[in-house]
């Protein structure tokens, strides 16, 4: 556990910003022309490049390539001591203490976040979706098989879990086209359309920061090495087109036309005070999945849904830690059979739902497949999204007076075609 929560920084307003000098979180930002390296402090961003060119990163052993780069790749791929180094220095450069010549040249390298265009931060090349929540699995497996059959034979012995679509991954901030698929109607005919169900799913993702050799499963003990940090994610759902696919391989077109992630990678250090023990498993899982130590994380999300009138309606406040298999059970899994793990891969939790309605992370739970529509507080009624809506979720941490925020995922789902929308207003005349 870092020992940094009487830390105090320099930089106005970051100490009760969610982004204090304990947070830290790494992104790229275009600037001139290319794109830098850069930490988040409170409403800025931090340029790395420059203090690197100003001396003020000597002696840990970076590059100009590291640093003016598209991704994070490169920087992750240096290794954790490298890392860590890094992130102390600047955690010395942005604190209160920080030597007064070296605190005037780094305020030179700030760059307030309003004027800063972030990107994807990374060259995503492997993607996995989990399926770790149980109150989720348990109130979708009632919906489709009733109550008595919630949970497949297999949920309890293993982090069930899908390969999902790397390249249509995008950043906060960038709109969602509105998903098309083949879809079955009410007489059990397959047509092509657009969906009527669209979705989001509140999760969190970690980031592979350590390759693995294929033919060498990670072990438990080892699996925390492996992660570099942690984004929240958007797993956009077209529910229509997913469950009139999803037998016998799981879901495809459903998701695979978006997900979405915050800007900003916080590290793994800035959550390690976070660390708590998960839900009691049982049966015990068999020994490559039984755990050395706590890897739950004590993080609270939130989702929000903006209407075209700029309403905003909270649709889910939950946490983390109620997740049944912690990222260390999900990665041992994942390579269990020999699959390498790569730096930048993506491991996504899947749907993240607490025991309560109201901690459910999507709204085919919220609305309950569209029997029980929510009542927004504009008035308007809500099975699924509309046109228009702009989805926000959430995260922060926070002990200590300290806060620790993972930034926000916020995109906009763009309109139909003029085509749909006609059919859907017939549809609802009808």
């Amino acid at each position: 556990m870092e020992n940094t929560f009487a830390l105090k920084s320099w930089v106005p307003g970051a100490d009760a910003s969610g982004f204090p000098v304990q947070n830290l979180p790494f992104g790229v930002f275009r600037h001139e022309g290319d794109c830098r390296v850069a930490v988040r402090i409170g409403d800025y961003a931090l340029d790395l490049l420059n203090l690197w060119r100003i001396g003020l990163l000597d002696g840990l052993g970076l590059k100009l390539s590291v640093l003016q780069n598209d991704f994070l790749n490169d920087l992750i791929s240096l290794g954790d001591k490298k890392r860590k180094a890094l992130r102390s220095r600047l955690q010395d450069l942005l604190s209160e203490n920080a030597d007064a010549i070296e605190r005037e040249k780094t305020n030179r390298c700030l760059k307030p976040l309003s004027e800063t265009e972030m990107k994807l931060p990374l060259n995503i090349g492997d993607y996995t979706d989990f399926y770790s929540s149980e109150h989720h699995a348990r109130n979708v497996g009632t919906m489709f098989r009733g109550a008595e059959n919630a949970l497949m034979p297999n949920w309890k012995s293993l982090p069930v879990a899908y390969h999902g679509r790397s390249s249509s991954i995008i950043a906060s901030g960038k709109p969602v086209s509105w998903p098309k698929g083949q879809i079955c109607d009410s007489e059990g005919i397959p047509t092509i359309g657009e969906s009527q169900r669209v979705d989001f799913e509140l999760e969190m993702a970690f980031v592979i920061g350590k390759n693995s050799k294929q033919g060498n499963p990670v072990e438990m003990k080892k699996a925390g090495d492996h992660v570099f940090g942690f984004v929240l994610f958007n797993d956009w759902s077209a529910r229509d087109i997913q469950r009139w696919e999803y037998v016998p391989l799981g879901p495809f077109a459903g998701k695979n036309f978006a997900s979405s992630i915050s800007h900003w990678i916080t590290p793994l250090e800035a959550l390690e005070p976070f660390r708590t023990a998960g839900p009691e498993q049982s049966p015990d899982p068999l020994e490559y999945l039984q755990k050395q130590s706590d890897w739950h994380f004590d993080v609270t999300l939130e989702v929000s849904v903006f209407t075209v009138d700029d309403h905003e309606e909270v649709i889910c406040r939950t946490n983390s830690k109620h997740l049944y298999w912690d990222i260390c059970q999900q990665l041992a899994h994942h390579t269990l059979g020999g699959c390498n793990v790569r730096v930048g891969d993506l491991m996504a939790s899947g749907t993240i739902s607490g025991p309560n309605k109201g901690e459910w992370g999507s709204m085919l739970e919220a609305s309950w497949n569209g029997e029980q529509p929510i009542v927004f507080g504009n008035g308007e009624k809500r099975s699924f999204l509309k046109e228009g809506d702009v989805v926000c979720l959430r995260g922060f941490a926070e002990f200590k007076g300290v806060r620790i925020e993972l930034g926000e995922v916020r995109n906009q789902l763009l309109a139909r075609s003029e085509e749909a929308v006609a059919t859907a207003e017939r549809n609802i005349l009808n």
